[in-house]
């Protein structure tokens, strides 16, 4: 049976650099505060990039790594919350942008899970014999639809995008995988870019109203330091391995104190966790592939290691896969 593997690994992030004494100018905050409850000490904020802007750029980068012609992508799907427009879909535009004439393109909108359920589908549309190279994105400009005076979550999130060429392989680089999702949750914890139109019929651009990010921060944490450790457990559980197993687990980079929890609670060192949120922040669906693309470039991911990768957050949505390297 034909499988699918990581050939290569890309990101980008704007060269902006927005750090927590920076924020503390703007809103009732300091470094420390957001250092001590987040472990995020800077953010990079958009200066005019968009999504599909950064994820061309973070894709050349991905193909070089794996030797891939555009005219060999065949699948392109980018996991965002902040399109460029609601159509043509942004995976579209990086198409256009990169060549990937032979593409077939769509997004997947499953906020800090995207990236894993993009990367599962395209796993399963390569494995079923349809696809052969696929171009697995996910990113965002989180600063676009952000409350600037909203302590709780402006230090939280930055933009970002990562991306990876997923090939067709007589080896199976993607072991096990598991998603979940609850809708009842949804509203009452996490939510973003609400349109709120107005009474009128007829109604023009201007009337209309956008949501920023709100959160139940509380809520939202009790979820994530639930749900990244179950994913873990069904994942072994799956594969039939077990902790000692497994080099790395990559999690969704929201929160130090989510993973310090999770550590705790899986009774494993949490320098098994790879994170890198201290630098970037929260990129919802760019955090995993993000931290991918930097690991690739410390040369920390070795042939034959055992990865774990868990994304938790809107929708509520949660997801993980093990993946060989």
């Amino acid at each position: 049976m034909s499988g699918a593997k990581i050939l290569g690994y890309g990101s980008y992030y704007p060269e902006n650099i927005v750090d927590n004494n920076y924020l503390a100018k703007i809103v009732d905050t300091s470094d420390e505060w957001i250092t001590k409850r987040t472990g995020i000490k800077e953010r990079r904020i958009s200066s005019g990039e968009t999504v599909a802007q950064m994820a061309a750029k973070a894709c050349q980068e991905a193909m070089q790594k794996a030797k891939c012609k555009p005219e060999e992508i065949d699948l392109i799907i980018v996991a965002t919350i902040t399109p460029d427009s609601v159509c043509p879909s942004t995976a579209c535009i990086v198409q256009d942008m990169l060549g990937c004439k032979n593409a077939t393109c769509f997004d997947i909108s499953a906020a800090c899970s995207g990236f894993v359920f993009s990367l599962i589908t395209a796993n399963a549309l390569i494995k079923s014999g349809e696809y052969k190279k696929a171009l697995v994105i996910g990113g965002e400009v989180l600063s676009r639809i952000m409350d600037w005076q909203d302590r709780n979550t402006c230090v939280l999130f930055g933009d970002g995008t990562g991306a990876c060429v997923l090939g067709l392989s007589e080896e199976n680089g993607v072991l096990a995988t598991y998603t979940g999702s609850d809708g009842t949750l949804g509203i009452k914890s996490l939510t973003a870019g609400k349109v709120v139109p107005s009474s009128k019929i007829c109604t023009t651009i201007e009337e209309v109203k956008v949501d920023h990010i709100w959160m139940d921060g509380r809520g939202v944490f009790k979820f994530s330091v639930r749900m990244l450790p179950q994913v873990v457990l069904k994942l072994l559980e799956k594969s039939g391995l077990c902790i000692d197993d497994i080099k790395y687990i990559v999690p969704h980079q929201a929160n130090l104190r989510i993973v310090e929890e999770a550590a705790r609670r899986l009774e494993c060192p949490i320098d098994k966790f790879f994170t890198n949120l201290d630098k970037v922040g929260n990129t919802s669906g760019g955090s995993i592939p993000i931290a991918l693309a930097d690991m690739d470039n410390r040369n920390l991911l070795k042939r034959g290691d055992k990865i774990i990768i868990v994304g938790f957050g809107a929708g509520l949505t949660w997801g993980g896969a093990l993946i060989e390297m």
